[in-house]
């Protein structure tokens, strides 16, 4: 199969997507799928067997970590030329625009998945007046897919409430390999720790980042007698979290990848989540694979992985009070650990990334079958208006 892939975000950027991206590209060169991916300049070059043509983008202003493409004309001609089967719109903002265009303009078979909750991010930023508008932009743009990929049942129940059709649940997945129980390290723990191996060790893994809500943790590390936090990631915010969290037992590791963050994570007891907009969780099914009893907000793609005193503890989201409950339940009780940690790995060994490949291809193919739609294009490129958007209707 040949693809066409379009992304506004990609490596060396570091996130959900560009994760699944890069397993994906993998998976289609062993397969020997042919693909190309368009995504911001600022961009890699090249990875796996998957060429990439980058264009020149731009920072959103309520997701600064999110780098928008603006549509080119050459996007057509670099398409028509790589004679694709399909395309795949990946988070479609700006360049995924160009990409519909092409594909609704030759009739090509279109897929787009959600896979970032912009407009939670909008309110999260205090940019609230954009949130509806933002979700009738997304609206528009998926409604002219021919199937909408959505990584969990909760945001697809969000997004049929908002009006957006078509919507199928492609799961994330996990590298089973790489993340185990067996990856325990004593020197990770000592040194996640600071030295303090026998204590209860919390750890969070992220980018660092406002929406994460990191902050959150501080009573977690400050009052809970007995009890370690360990803070794995990088980005923008972590400057402003080691001063909050300074004077506390916490240990800030920084951005962590491969063998390392394995080990991390395997070293710890558990691991506890406060993104209150993810529409799936990659790092929380990494904890689970390794092991790790999860809590995490009652919110957001990770509810269909966390099952409530299962897998773990699920709090109210807004609720800092029935977090510190939650962990200090965990952390005070080592058979309840052990219990929901083993039920937790049981449940990531169904979430491989080969699952979660065969799921899409089965999309693809579907897709494929679909009675192609007469060549059309695509006037309304702008953010459309309420009234527009509830009049539009796949023809």
């Amino acid at each position: 199969m040949r693809i066409a892939y379009f992304t506004e975000t990609f490596l060396p950027k570091i996130d959900g997507i560009v994760i699944t991206l890069t397993q994906l590209f993998d998976y289609l060169a062993e397969q020997g799928h042919e693909s190309l991916l368009f995504a911001p300049r600022g961009s890699i070059e090249h990875y796996a067997a998957t060429p990439i043509s980058r264009h020149r983008s731009v920072k959103t202003p309520f997701y600064p970590e999110l780098r928008i493409a603006t549509p080119v004309a050459r996007v057509e001609k670099k398409v028509l030329d790589f004679k694709p089967d399909l395309i795949h719109l990946v988070n479609p903002t700006s360049l995924g625009i160009a990409g519909l265009r092409v594909a609704l303009r030759h009739s090509i078979p279109v897929v787009a998945s959600y896979q970032t909750d912009v407009s939670g991010f909008a309110r999260r930023w205090k940019m609230g007046v954009v949130s509806e508008p933002v979700f009738h932009f997304y609206r528009f743009i998926h409604n002219r897919a021919d199937i909408n990929l959505v990584p969990s049942n909760f945001t697809r129940k969000q997004l049929l409430a908002k009006g957006f059709k078509r919507l199928t649940v492609w799961p994330g997945g996990v590298d089973l390999e790489r993340f185990s129980p067996k990856k325990r390290s004593s020197e990770w723990r000592q040194k996640l720790t600071n030295g303090a191996s026998g204590e209860v060790l919390a750890l969070f893994v992220s980018r660092l980042s406002r929406e994460k809500r990191v902050e959150l943790l501080l009573p977690i590390a400050r009052d809970i007698p007995g009890l370690r936090l360990a803070i794995v990631g990088d980005g923008p915010d972590r400057k402003r979290l080691e001063r909050i969290f300074k004077n506390t037992p916490t240990v800030f590791t920084g951005y962590l990848k491969g063998e390392a963050l394995a080990q991390a994570y395997a070293s710890g007891d558990l691991f506890v989540f406060t993104g209150a907009e993810e529409t799936y969780g990659n790092v929380v099914v990494e904890a689970m694979a390794s092991g790790l009893p999860v809590i995490a907000p009652n919110s957001g793609g990770v509810v269909d992985l966390v099952e409530n005193g299962k897998t773990g503890l699920r709090y109210p989201s807004e609720s800092p009070e029935k977090l510190f409950q939650a962990v200090r339940k965990l952390a005070s009780d080592p058979r309840l650990l052990k219990q929901m940690g083993k039920a937790g790995y049981q449940k990531a060994q169904t979430q491989s990334w080969q699952n979660s490949f065969d799921t899409l291809f089965a999309q693809y193919e579907r897709a494929l079958k679909m009675p192609r739609r007469a060549p059309r294009d695509m006037v309304e490129l702008h953010l459309p208006s309420v009234k527009t958007t509830r009049k539009t209707t796949r023809k």
